[in-house]
């Protein structure tokens, strides 16, 4: 194959990116994306190995010449948002869209595989591409995928996401906790349902959930070190069908955000904690069923000074590079940070001219294309840097 300019790169991104965003697939449901990933793959004599815990693909592109072996990670699954853009790529799968940069993250990957594969008698050691399904939903795919060995003797992993709060011409990364974990609480107060005339025959589970509702706020502000980032959130109460009968059920649900497992596990054990003596002071019982879900998000430190060092010789002066704030939303990518040294990176792709100013997860969420282009040139440093750099602390 002919070497290929990074700069080349880029319309067949934006035709990747919006034959993705055309056909978008739910997550564990990436049948058709993944086939297409696949074909690409093949197409630039890459092998190509199937992951069996999902719709998952590994692209493994060995040199002729032994070294470090380099993960580069991208997301492939879209959300259940009806779309409400108005362009020649919307989303035909009624209720699905690509609403958080996925297609974009997936056609970045196969930008730089292309790249790569265009160079494949220079490159010393081992890249292996990961098109992971399933990161919107927990459990994710990050697991299942490292459960079938895609991290072993693996020296470092890479992963991007572009962002439209971050304006195009931006990229950004921090060392150390950068997204949240993100936990789910399910709370079911049982009480005894009877006749709203007649109360004290009663054990009424709304008011002892409201009570509930109100003592979880003080879990963060009374019971977590106010240095350390946390948020807990009731998102629903539901309870009763009808005006005049005491319900005798009362669902509480929410979620909790935090950047360490101490901090993780004490909410935890306060939520509990209060369910039931909450519940007990109103003579009704608490069941809590609490799922953890990903953990923190937390950079290498040394890999997160190559992105520093790398970012603006590979992006040059037009590109800011700046230290991101920590984020309360959650990445499975955490998972691949949690066994092997790597860096999740944010490279912004806001536009309001360009009508990419809406936010993740929204109907009419859109980001400028160019920002791939920054993208693939990232993970393009951040692979060549550390395959050569064999003895960068």
């Amino acid at each position: 194959m002919e070497q290929m300019p990074i700069e080349q790169l880029l319309p067949d991104m934006v035709k990747w990116r919006r034959h993705l965003h055309r056909h978008p697939e739910l997550s564990y449901q990436e049948k058709e994306t993944s086939a297409f990933v696949e074909d690409k793959l093949i197409s630039f004599g890459i092998e190509v190995i199937r992951s069996t815990a999902g719709y998952g693909v590994i692209g493994i592109l060995k040199g002729p010449k032994e070294g470090k072996t380099v993960v580069l990670r991208a997301d492939m699954d879209a959300l259940p948002i009806k779309e409400e853009n108005d362009c020649d790529y919307t989303s035909i799968n009624d209720g699905v869209m690509h609403a958080c940069g996925h297609d974009g993250h997936t056609a970045m990957l196969l930008g730089a595989a292309a790249y790569y594969s265009s160079r494949r008698e220079e490159l010393e050691g081992e890249l292996r591409f990961l098109f992971q399904p399933a990161e919107e939903v927990c459990p994710g795919g990050a697991l299942g995928m490292i459960a079938e060995g895609v991290l072993t003797g693996a020296d470092a992993v890479y992963g991007l996401h572009l962002w439209t709060p971050l304006p195009i011409g931006t990229v950004a990364s921090a060392p150390g906790p950068l997204m949240a974990s993100a936990d789910e609480f399910f709370i079911d107060i049982i009480g005894k349902g009877g006749h709203g005339g007649i109360p004290h025959r009663t054990i009424d589970s709304i008011v002892a959930g409201a009570a509930l509702v109100t003592q979880l706020q003080s879990v963060v502000s009374r019971s977590v070190d106010p240095l350390q980032p946390a948020v807990l959130s009731v998102g629903t109460i539901q309870g009763g069908f009808a005006q005049n009968v005491v319900a005798e059920k009362c669902r509480i649900t929410g979620t909790v955000r935090t950047f360490d497992e101490e901090t993780r596990l004490l909410i935890r054990r306060r939520i509990e904690e209060m369910a039931s003596a909450v519940a007990t002071a109103y003579g009704a019982q608490a069941q809590v069923d609490y799922l953890m879900g990903y953990p923190p998000l937390v950079n290498d430190e040394n890999e997160c000074q190559r992105f520093f060092r790398e970012a603006p010789v590979a992006l040059g002066e037009s590109v800011k590079v700046i230290t991101m704030e920590k984020l309360m939303p959650a990445e499975d990518f955490a998972y691949y940070v949690k066994n092997i040294p790597g860096c999740f990176i944010f490279v912004g792709a806001g536009n309001p001219n360009k009508d990419a100013e809406y936010p993740h997860h929204h109907s009419r969420f859109n980001f400028d294309e160019d920002a791939m282009l920054h993208g693939v040139k990232l993970l393009i440093a951040m692979a060549d840097s550390r395959l050569k750099d064999k003895d960068f602390v």
